[in-house]
């Protein structure tokens, strides 16, 4: 764990670094309430924003030379690909084998179908660790998260789509998707 963290600071802003402690310490404590595996909620914490301090280029030229499909949305926003070539980097660079913690990182920003649960704690650890300060219902879907993980999941998916319909922000198509299929109660989330 420190050899990740060390690796994270070398990599990182002082500003995303700080993020990315914050994330790490989230997961650990939604681990914690709802029984997963803390040690994995740490490792996707710590590295679910490794591919963050790539340039567009890079992010491009990486999922082009390894077959990572990019849609339409991340093409014109290539910032968006950090999720998916992080999950790449994390196992290729720090040799993360789990496929759950690779899953968190690939899938923290648009979520996607039958997660699990810590999935959905990187995902939601994200929107709510200390540093942030400008999300919608932030407080109280800080609370939520910590009651029901997957009311305040779908409490985020909600907010986002709010969000970038409002201001015209271009929405990628699995995070539409994942608000469709668990909003019509996939996975066993309530409607």
């Amino acid at each position: 764990m420190k050899k990740l963290r060390r690796a994270m600071e070398k990599r990182q802003d002082s500003k995303r670094f700080e993020h990315t402690l914050g994330v790490e310490y989230t997961a650990a404590a939604l681990a914690m309430r709802y029984g997963c595996d803390v040690q994995d909620a740490q490792i996707a914490g710590l590295l679910h924003d490794c591919a963050k301090c790539l340039t567009d280029e890079k992010r491009l030229s990486i999922c082009r030379k390894r077959r990572i499909p990019i849609t339409a949305v991340e093409k014109k926003n290539p910032f968006l690909l950090h999720a998916k070539v992080g999950a790449y980097l994390a196992q290729k660079k720090y040799g993360i084998k789990n496929q759950d913690i690779l899953n968190a990182i690939r899938s923290h920003t648009t979520g996607r179908r039958n997660m699990s649960t810590l999935e959905k704690i990187v995902f939601i650890a994200d929107y709510i660790e200390p540093g942030r300060t400008h999300a919608p219902n932030l407080a109280e879907v800080r609370q939520l998260a910590f009651v029901d993980l997957d009311k305040a999941f779908l409490r985020i998916l909600e907010d986002t789509l709010d969000y970038l319909n409002d201001t015209g922000g271009d929405i990628d198509p699995m995070t539409e998707e994942t608000w469709n299929y668990y909003r019509g109660g996939g996975n066993h989330l309530p409607q």
